[in-house]
């Protein structure tokens, strides 16, 4: 698979969970707070902190591996 089907399905999948997580956590009632080392933020539903810290997660874990140097043997 090459690079750029590799990005366009990371970026498509990571947007519909994104898409699904805004829709879900409409109508979430029980709100919190995040601690940030200078502020906080404003409430937000736990659902929607938990989502989005894996959607980060997924994202992050898919883009590090990916090798942005083309090889000098061209073996995978």
């Amino acid at each position: 698979m090459s690079l750029f089907k590799k990005v366009i399905f990371i970026s498509t999948l990571n947007s519909c969970l994104l898409l699904m997580l805004i829709v879900g956590t409409q109508n979430s009632t029980y709100k919190s707070k995040v601690n940030l080392l200078i502020n906080e933020t404003i409430q937000l539903p736990v659902g929607f902190i938990l989502g989005i810290s894996f959607i980060s997660g997924s994202i992050m874990g898919n883009l590090i591996p990916l090798n942005l140097k083309p090889r000098k043997d061209n073996k995978f």
